[in-house]
């Protein structure tokens, strides 16, 4: 489903800033594939996300999503066929709008007609808002009209998750989606990722900084550091595997051990 073949960014280059984000990095995902990814903070994480996503072109590789070569296809054409949720939960959601306006949006943004933006929801689309809504159990099936700023952050990182997955997409991306939750909440938000993910067989990837969501969630563990990809754990090799197991293996691939506190402190 996602094929990243050698691709390489550098940000500002030929001056004192410059910065290899991403240096020859390749990675293969079938089909129905979650894969979680730990790094520390500068491995490339979220500037291999925004290379699929079509934030910026890549220097060097190719992007290969559903078999099709994505490389230099713009961000807003790619969005069609992409699912993504940040940490911060104000940035998937468009806070005056309602939320079936909210569910509208997203759901008209998957169109490729070219007058898809200017249709109106049918009957049948609004009831399959509410039916979805009422899955979050959050009560929101009945505050369709109501602006989505009002809302809590838990409850809109799970209308965001909703909305990137009402049409299921080719890949689904988590960036972090609830660290900024208290634990409670990211706990129901996670639940409802392992319930949609599951139920539609989407290919996701996810980035967390907890170990043990890193081995729990998922078929895959990758682990980053310095723009590139140190760990592919999958199979009988992450069964059973312990965080400090883990983290000795991270430490055998990036010749190095992991030294970010969020993740240590998730031990």
């Amino acid at each position: 489903m996602l094929k990243l073949n050698g691709i390489s960014k550098t940000f500002n280059p030929g001056t004192v800033n410059e910065k290899k984000a991403l240096e020859g990095l390749s990675l293969h995902l079938e089909p129905g594939d979650f894969a979680t990814i730990v790094g520390s903070n500068g491995a490339g994480k979220t500037t291999m996300f925004n290379a699929v996503a079509g934030a910026f072109y890549v220097d060097k590789g190719s992007v290969i999503l559903g078999g099709e070569d994505v490389t230099f296809k713009p961000e807003f054409r790619r969005s069609r066929e992409l699912g993504r949720l940040f940490q911060d939960p104000m940035r998937g959601t468009a806070p005056h709008m309602t939320i079936e306006e909210n569910l509208a949006l997203a759901y008209l943004r998957t169109s490729k007609h070219q007058y898809a933006f200017f249709s109106r929801t049918t009957k049948a689309e609004k009831k399959l808002f509410r039916d979805r809504l009422a899955l979050l159990d959050m009560g929101l099936e009945d505050r369709m009209s109501q602006p989505v700023g009002l809302l809590s952050g838990g409850q809109r990182q799970a209308l965001t998750l909703l909305m990137s997955t009402l049409v299921p997409p080719k890949l689904l991306m988590l960036d972090e989606h609830t660290a900024a939750l208290d634990p409670a909440t990211a706990e129901k938000v996670l639940q409802l990722t392992r319930d949609i993910v599951a139920e539609y067989h989407i290919t996701t990837m996810m980035v967390t900084h907890n170990m043990h969501q890193a081995l729990e969630m998922g078929n895959r563990t990758l682990m980053m550091d310095g723009g590139r990809i140190v760990l592919d754990l999958k199979g009988k090799e992450r069964q059973g595997l312990t965080v400090s197991g883990l983290l000795e293996k991270f430490r055998t691939g990036a010749g190095k051990a992991l030294d970010n506190d969020r993740i240590l402190l998730s031990e």
